[in-house]
């Protein structure tokens, strides 16, 4: 890859525990002055790993109605428009319900009297740091919230210029997801060994076909013998880019939250291979 090239690549699994953030922390090592965004803003972990230097933090707010009541005439306009049901019209008041707003802003623009304006409401924030040559970014969203979108939008954009950015993506293929993925040059699928695990793994592949955007497997804690995964793979004609093997000195360092490519040279010839398969599948 020239030094000109950008590439983004969003690592997925349809549920939490597959090796995700162990996979993008490694390819993040490994490949080196890259940027490693942690999207999993309900459960942010890639940071345990890399144990970064916080260089900035940010407050992130949405907006969420605020009732005029003086101007409001009870027309309830705004309370049928909500299909989150975070309205609601009690003893001739609108009640907003802040902890199911989507913050869509809708309300607001069909209010006939204007009656409708916003307030911020902080729902977490954002974290830059740095580890060797690459950047850390991390998304923490408040306990309760409804949903991380907007923090997702804003690690996004703060990313900076660099060759490689790795998405480590929010487990499943919710809207927080779609999110995550929507600027991915390549999106790589993580799937266990089980049934259960393909049962998983077919939400994020179906998803990434909507999307249209170029993937391959990587397959996880694999063992001798059947492997489900691979099975569907090779059903669907999935490109297989690596199989991790299931190892006890692996687990080890995943459960100390050590960088298995830093421990082990083995390990971080897997990953550097991993990263040239991804670079040649890319077209990069």
């Amino acid at each position: 890859m020239t030094g000109e090239d950008k590439m983004k690549i969003a690592v997925l699994s349809g549920k939490g525990g597959t090796g995700k953030t162990f996979i993008s922390v490694n390819l993040t090592f490994v490949a080196g002055n890259s940027n490693y965004i942690d999207c999993d803003v309900e459960e942010p972990n890639g940071h345990l790993y890399f144990k970064p230097k916080i260089l900035k933090k940010e407050k992130i707010y949405e907006k969420i109605p605020q009732v005029d009541k003086e101007r409001c005439n009870g027309c309830r306009k705004c309370v049928e428009f909500c299909k989150f049901n975070a309205l609601a019209y009690i003893k001739d008041n609108v009640f907003v319900f802040e902890d199911i707003c989507h913050s869509c802003g809708g309300c607001s623009l069909i209010c006939p009297e204007k009656a409708i304006l916003e307030k911020d409401k902080e729902i977490g924030e954002v974290q830059e740091g740095v580890f060797k040559d690459s950047k850390i970014y991390t998304g923490i969203l408040n306990t309760g919230e409804e949903t991380g979108v907007s923090i997702i939008k804003k690690l996004l954009t703060n990313a900076n210029n660099k060759s490689y950015t790795f998405i480590d993506c929010p487990p499943g293929s919710s809207c927080s997801v779609m999110e995550s993925i929507k600027d991915a040059d390549y999106c790589i699928l993580v799937a266990e060994p089980t049934l259960f695990g393909v049962h998983n793994f077919n939400m994020v592949y179906n998803l990434v076909k909507l999307f249209d955007k170029p993937f391959g497997a990587v397959l996880n804690k694999c063992l001798d013998g059947e492997n489900p995964a691979e099975e569907f793979c090779n059903e669907k004609k999935i490109k297989i880019l690596c199989k991790i093997p299931f190892e006890h000195e692996l687990g080890k360092v995943n459960s100390n939250a050590e960088i298995a490519s830093v421990k082990n040279e083995k390990y971080h010839n897997l990953f550097s291979s991993l990263l040239k398969t991804i670079q040649e599948e890319a077209g990069k």
